[in-house]
């Protein structure tokens, strides 16, 4: 049987599968209707609103025929309703951290916020541990 943790997996695969065919009907049936929902695509500020958020992934996705972008490394968390999904991503050669939460309705997983950013470059400790930014 197919629990929670399996279909949350399976919405963050269809968001990625949305952004790297370039395919905005697929995006928009993601993103919860019924709930506020946010993004912060890397280097820029954050877009709240559903019509905002959409219109942001418009403008990202008019101008390509597909993305070259994997995901990797999903680490799930869910909380009652709510479902987080963190990874890691590879778009093109930039490598970035990602956070995808997510809320459960009656159509499944859907997407309320995307936060992705540069992976960061740590210094490390002295006994090679990687050191905190914050």
């Amino acid at each position: 049987m197919i629990g929670d943790e399996e279909r949350l997996l399976f919405a963050n695969d269809a968001f990625y599968a949305a952004f790297a065919s370039a395919d905005l009907k697929a995006m928009d049936h993601l993103w919860a209707q019924a709930h506020s929902v946010s993004v912060i695509h890397p280097g820029a500020d954050i877009i709240v609103g559903r019509a905002a958020v959409l219109e942001s992934w418009k403008v990202i996705l008019s101008d390509q025929m597909g993305f070259d972008i994997e995901h990797q490394y999903p680490i799930v968390r869910l909380l009652g309703e709510t479902g987080i999904v963190l990874c890691h991503e590879r778009v093109g050669g930039r490598r970035l951290i990602a956070t995808n939460v997510f809320v459960k309705t009656r159509e499944g997983w859907q997407v309320v916020h995307h936060q992705s950013g540069s992976a960061p470059t740590q210094r490390r400790r002295e006994d090679g541990e990687p050191r905190p930014v914050h």
